[in-house]
């Protein structure tokens, strides 16, 4: 959906309208009844496009709501009601039945929701047959009485004429709902439901709210159905049907003011034009309507749209004092954490986190991966419901409250991946968060004049410089970062969660983002950034939170919390693993397994690495080190063929092999163990070894298993076990297994140490000594940088995609270099956003 001028759509609607009328006037008989067909497809279709076209679910039981409408209404015109008061009780009626399906079926997805749809429509068909007192059982309903007005008896045409009248109010009130608070609301939901969430929003009352919606213009379109065929049966209304009114959503173009009409004029007339082919009809029919649907993916009016120009109503940003004054809370508030804590299947992600972020102030909370940042930020949120402690801000404690519950009391946040409305443009994603989840009246246009101007002061206060027209799947990464901090700003929160808004960003797009932050603090917001880039971190926090795996270990001045050894430690970690040293006399050979030059890559415009010139000789073990957001995947994901580099070469064994498939990495010899494990769960431990295998030539020999197993012990009683039930470093051990079972040149290791215990991690790390012993290349990053240089020969150290230190392990544990990249090397801030800070942002 985007800001246009709406006009030209109601003209379309009241032109096409008129145009019915005018042509039923110049038909009759038959062809006329197609028309009042076309009607009452369009108004059925109209509320399964508010389902299913504008808040995204599939509904494959609309057929079952249609009958109800059609029974309802027969029923209470053979009870002797009038036609006026029969059709409005039908469609109440579906209505409230659609509420009540609703109940249940909106908390599934997917498929999920399909079949409780599809399941309801077999039922509704069923009590049609089987419950012959009320619905005549197969022989069905016939002969309802006229509907007369003001002394004027309708017949077919005029009934027809009616049923083209509350179509195109249908469609009048489907593009109103569109711009309102409630289209706004569905179709954020759609894009993004976590997203909408945090705006406010409630989801299953959105849903709740479509469901109905879709249900009532259903149940119209029953009554009418019934009144304008004078027989109903159960044979009107078989699951078929429900999936031809999907089709003519998706064929007309889902979401679309008038892809109804046209998919319900689409599936209504052409069967008949192409009624004298016979018993070939259907299938020529179904044919095209494959053809259509691959030529327009987007649906008819959709791909139409799509190559018309666009009018965008003029709007000016309102002045900057304006948007510092709406965003400025009218009572700061500060937030306060007590011993906050949670668990995972018996694994504490979180345990006795305190601290307050106070109104005006900066609060940061760092950590090496696992330390339960995001966790906590999901928890004060209300993504996550803790199992311990207090959240308390204004006044309320908030523990335990539903996200869009917290965001309605002034809590906002941004997310680690943005999570933007795509089909929304930059501008309307702003203006989805000003009703704080409020629907607001049903029609009202919520993109008034007022709002357009605030939402562009917002925009250009982030420094958005982008079309605001733009949808945000179309926007780049650090516009989708600006905009996203926007959307948060335009809650009025007087507490902003960001979680790594630098993730991602350029050197000079961080700075920029700095000063804002400090900005938007100091106009008394408590912000809590979760973030990786410690230069940034020291350089705009009152306040830092360290945590460890999940524990807070400190909660001191940036100052403090550099110099403090504890943190020091959870980022380097303890250095007290005693990992053997090279039992054989050793020398990694001279030959080269591995070299990039001026390596480049990256995700959209920007470049992750910037140029790096790694070396691994045939036999070492190199360690790549440094923050997160350093580089190291990236680095890992360029060598495994899993992400293109924008320049540089990659060359392995003599042989340049940059840019090749991931497949064809295996064949030259690398085998990477991804972070994470990710292993195949329903497979057996031995199956997962096995499938290391796979790219190999000949199937691997009985003792070459054997000899892993005696490498990795713990997995021989294992074997005929699914993967998913060993330990986390029984799976990492496996997901080794598994790399080594390939027989690789170079084996990649992506944080082995992640998630796991001490004795585990020991345990491992030794086994990754005998390996280096063994004369396997390997490539280890490892955030623990101790943990790497224990059993490393050299090692790199990555800063912002550079090599920023490199030489031998005993060389990079005495370098400065290594402490800086983890933990910034910056001055902090002391009080007031700094003046180095803001002139280089200026810059």
């Amino acid at each position: 959906m985007r800001l246009t001028d709406t006009r030209l759509l109601d003209l379309a609607i009241l032109a096409l309208t008129a145009a019915a009328l005018a042509g039923l006037g110049l038909v009759g008989g038959y062809t006329q009844f197609v028309f009042g067909l076309v009607a009452i497809w369009t108004i059925l279709c109209t509320g399964l496009n508010v389902l299913f076209g504008l808040t995204g679910l599939v509904s494959l039981g609309q057929v079952g709501f249609f009958a109800i409408g059609a029974y309802a209404h027969a029923i209470l015109m053979q009870a002797g009601l009038s036609f006026w008061l029969a059709l409005p009780l039908g469609t109440l009626l579906a209505a409230a039945v659609g509420c009540l399906l609703a109940v249940p079926a909106v908390r599934m997805a997917g498929p999920f929701l399909a079949m409780v749809t599809i399941a309801f429509a077999f039922i509704v068909e069923h009590l049609a047959i089987e419950w012959r007192g009320l619905t005549g059982g197969q022989n069905g309903l016939m002969g309802f009485d006229a509907p007369s007005l003001l002394g004027m008896t309708f017949g077919e045409r005029e009934l027809v004429m009616l049923a083209i009248v509350l179509a195109g109010l249908l469609l009048f009130g489907y593009r109103r709902l569109t711009a309102s608070g409630w289209g706004m609301a569905m179709a954020a939901l759609r894009d993004q439901e976590i997203a909408a969430s945090s705006l406010g929003f409630n989801p299953f009352l959105t849903k709740l709210s479509a469901f109905a919606i879709a249900a009532g213009a259903a149940g119209l379109a029953g009554g009418l159905f019934a009144s304008l065929m004078q027989f109903i049966a159960p044979s009107n209304f078989t699951l078929s049907q429900s999936i031809l009114f999907l089709f003519a959503v998706i064929l007309g173009g889902a979401g679309t003011v008038l892809g109804p009409v046209v998919g319900g004029a689409i599936v209504v007339f052409l069967p008949e034009a192409l009624s004298g082919m016979a018993e070939y009809r259907l299938l020529v029919f179904g044919a095209l309507l494959i053809a259509v649907m691959l030529i327009a993916p987007r649906g008819v009016v959709g791909t139409i749209a799509a190559y018309l120009p666009r009018r965008e109503r003029g709007a000016r940003a309102c002045d900057q004092e304006t948007v510092l004054h709406y965003i400025s809370p009218e009572t700061p508030h500060p937030l306060t954490v007590t011993d906050l804590g949670i668990t995972f299947g018996g694994v504490k992600a979180v345990a006795g986190a305190s601290f307050t972020a106070a109104p005006g102030e900066v609060t940061s909370v760092i950590g090496p991966n696992g330390a339960g940042k995001t966790t906590l930020l999901n928890m004060i949120s209300g993504f996550y419901t803790p199992g311990s402690g207090r959240i308390e801000t204004a006044g309320t404690e908030i523990a335990g409250w539903p996200m869009h519950a917290t965001s309605r009391l002034g809590v906002a946040r941004t997310f680690q991946a943005t999570r933007l409305f795509g089909s929304l443009g930059a501008e309307a994603n702003v203006i989805s968060a000003f009703p704080k989840g409020r629907f607001g009246a049903p029609f009202a246009t919520l993109a008034n004049g007022d709002r357009r101007a605030l939402a562009l002061g917002l925009l250009e206060l982030v420094g958005f410089t982008g079309n605001p027209a733009t949808p945000a799947a179309d926007l780049p990464h650090v516009d989708r970062r600006l905009v996203e901090i926007a959307r948060a700003l335009a809650l009025r929160p007087h507490v902003l969660l960001l979680d790594e808004p630098a993730a991602g960003l350029m050197h000079a797009d961080k700075m920029t983002l700095a000063a804002l932050l400090r900005r938007i603090a100091d106009l008394g917001i408590a912000v809590v950034l979760v973030e990786h880039d410690m230069d940034m971190v020291m350089g705009i926090s009152d306040r830092i939170l360290a945590m460890d795996a999940g524990v807070p270990i400190a909660f001191d001045t940036p100052e403090s919390i550099r110099a403090n050894p504890q943190v020091i430690a959870a980022y380097l970690g303890e250095g007290t693993l005693k990992a053997p040293p090279r039992t054989l006399a050793f020398e990694p050979g001279a030959m080269d397994t591995l070299i990039t030059r001026d390596l480049r890559a990256g995700y959209g415009a920007a470049d992750v690495l910037q140029g790096l010139n790694i070396r691994v000789r045939r036999g070492e073990l190199v360690a790549l080190l440094g923050a997160n957001g350093a580089g190291k995947s990236t680095f890992l994901k360029v060598l495994s063929g899993l992400l293109a580099p924008s320049s540089g070469q990659v060359l392995m064994n003599d042989a340049y092999v940059q840019g090749l498939a991931p497949h064809r990495m295996v064949e030259h010899g690398l085998a990477l163990v991804p972070e994470g494990r990710q292993v195949f769960p329903e497979l057996t431990v031995a199956q997962n070894i096995e499938l290391g295998a796979y790219r190999r030539k000949a199937r691997p020999a009985p003792e070459e298993l054997e000899s892993i197993l005696r490498r990795f012990p713990r997995l021989r009683d294992r074997l005929d076990t699914p993967a998913g039930l060993l330990s986390g470093g029984e799976q990492q051990m496996m997901a080794i297994a598994r790399g080594l079972m390939a027989s690789p040149k170079l084996l990649l290791l992506d944080e082995p140490s992640l998630g796991l215990a001490p004795a585990m991690t020991e345990e491992l790390y030794r086994i990754l000594a005998e390996l280096r012993d063994d004369g396997i290349t390997i490539l280890l990053v490892d955030q623990m940088a101790t943990l790497a240089l224990a059993v490393a020969d050299r090692g790199y150290v990555l800063e912002q995609g550079r090599v920023v230190a490199e030489g031998s392990a005993e060389e990079l544990r005495r370098d400065t270099a290594l402490i800086e990249a983890y933990l910034g090397q910056g001055e902090a801030r002391d009080d007031g956003p700094t003046e180095d800070w803001q002139a280089e942002a200026a810059q």
